[in-house]
């Protein structure tokens, strides 16, 4: 399996989201490549598919599929969670299900 975790260094949740990947990688006992890339410029988000950090992809699959239309940009990124709140690291539970898809 392998992960993709891309990330914009002015953000300030990319860390705590990494941190949280990992461990739910070893949570699940999966094994994976985590592949960490730093998106430098509107040019290489234009390139990845970039729309906030931070991404996670799994196989090549967001974790949270962004809507149709969302712009590639260098700029945060906001999950809504499993109870409707917003926030800048995507769940847990959704990392969970990628893994295990």
């Amino acid at each position: 399996m392998k992960v993709d975790f891309l990330y914009y260094e002015d953000c300030p949740s990319h860390g705590r989201a990494l941190e949280r990947l990992r461990r739910v990688i070893s949570e699940e006992g999966v094994e994976a490549e985590v592949e960490v890339t730093e998106v430098k410029t509107e040019e290489q988000a234009a390139e990845l598919r970039f729309v906030g950090s931070p991404t996670i992809r799994v196989d090549g699959e967001d974790i949270v599929p962004p809507p149709d239309g969302a712009p590639y940009a260098l700029t945060c990124r906001a999950y809504t969670l499993e109870d409707g709140r917003v926030s800048p690291l995507p769940s847990e539970e959704s990392i969970r299900r990628a893994l295990r898809r």
